[in-house]
This record gives structure tokens, sequence and C-alpha cells, in this order.
């Protein structure tokens, strides 16, 4: 194992569950370093989150998508980094049987996380590579672009198109929604595709502030 494979291992790999929490009162003490992760219910942020930290369901997929507002938080680094690197699991968007009135209290909620959580040094925003780019994916982008923060637009279930599909799909992202502090990437959780990537992205952005949070 090259010194680079050792280091993602250590980080990813000793995840742990840290909490659900109802709102964003209930998350913790804003330190440290997290990475957020929002998209629609059902983008497969569950799955990619698994094939990250390489475990089969740290993170669970509610059985009613879209009816679960917790923010779920997972700790990288096993027991010494859990509290200094985190995962933000955020809810689910975009679920049309939720109401109209929780879809607001979402929106402003995330708002809010977005533009006064310190702590917070990246964003991914999940989408599913065959409907990419809606309305609420791309307002998620906006609020990471208004805060000035990295973002990684993670294009899921890639396997379910070719190499050349999936190619082609990036290209024309790349090309119609440019990201000024992020990239767009093909992904696949249940395939492995591009999990290394993800990876040393986020590392990157966690390890930037490491001197400021030891």
């Amino acid at each position: 194992m090259t010194e680079e494979n050792a280091r993602l291992s250590r980080l990813f790999d000793g995840a742990t569950f840290i909490k659900s929490a109802p709102s964003l009162t209930d998350i913790g003490e804003d330190s440290g370093a997290e990475v957020a992760f929002a998209g629609r219910s059902n983008a497969g942020k569950s799955t990619a989150l698994n094939a990250l930290v390489g475990r089969r369901a740290l993170a669970r997929t509610s059985r009613t998508p879209g009816r679960t507002q917790m923010i779920n938080l997972f700790g990288l680094g096993g027991e010494e980094g859990w509290a200094r690197y985190r995962l933000v699991d955020l809810p689910g968007y975009g679920y049309a049987k939720v109401p109209v009135a929780v879809r607001r209290q979402w929106g402003e909620a995330m708002a809010q996380y977005f533009a006064e959580r310190r702590s917070l040094v990246g964003v991914v925003v999940l989408m599913d590579i065959r409907h990419p780019g809606k309305e609420l994916d791309l307002q998620m982008l906006d609020y990471a672009a208004a805060r000035g923060l990295p973002v990684l637009a993670l294009l899921t279930k890639a396997d379910k198109l070719s190499f050349g599909q999936a190619k082609q799909t990036v290209s024309r992202l790349e090309r119609e929604l440019p990201l000024p502090n992020g990239r767009w990437m093909a992904f696949s959780g249940t395939k492995g595709t591009n999990v290394r990537k993800v990876r040393e992205v986020i590392a990157g952005w966690l390890t930037t502030v490491e001197s400021a949070v030891k």
C-alpha cells in the first residue's frame, strides 16, 4: 500500500456514526472541519457514503424517501479524528409527496447551514447522472458558491450508462454549467467508479484546515 493509500485508508476506513440531528441546533459544536453531502431523495447519497467509507450500512436508506428530516453526522479518522473531521448527510430534497411547507422549511434550513456553519469546508452535491442539474441541485451549488466553498458535483449511478455516455454527460455539464470552484465527476458506489478520487478530494478539503483544528 502506498503512503497516499494508507493515509486515505486511515481517514475513511475508521468512519463512525456520530448521531442523527433533527435540526441545525442539534448538530453539535461548530468546530473542526466537515464536508456536507446534499442531493435529491433518490440520488443515492447513502450508497455513495457507504462506498466512500468502505462500509455496507453505515449510512442507512430511509424506507420512505424524502420523509426523514434528520441530519446524519459521521466521523472520520477513527477515535482520534472523529471530532475533527466529519461527513454531514443532509436531508434529501425534491420528494414530491413532501408537503410544500416542509420543503420550504428545509430550504430555509439549508440556506442557513451553508451561510453560517464555519466548520463547513466543502460540499458534495449528488445527482443521478441520467437526470442532472435540476433546479434544487443548482440551488445547492449556488449556496456553496455564495460561501466560496469548493464543490464536487457527483454524478451518481454512472453504471447505468456506458463509459462513453457517462464521459459525454460530464463533458456537456462542464461546458454548460462550469463550476469555478469545483468539478463534475461520474461516480458509482456499486461499481466503485471514482471512489478513490472522491476520497482524495474530500481528504484535501479536510486536511487543508488541519492545523486550525488540532
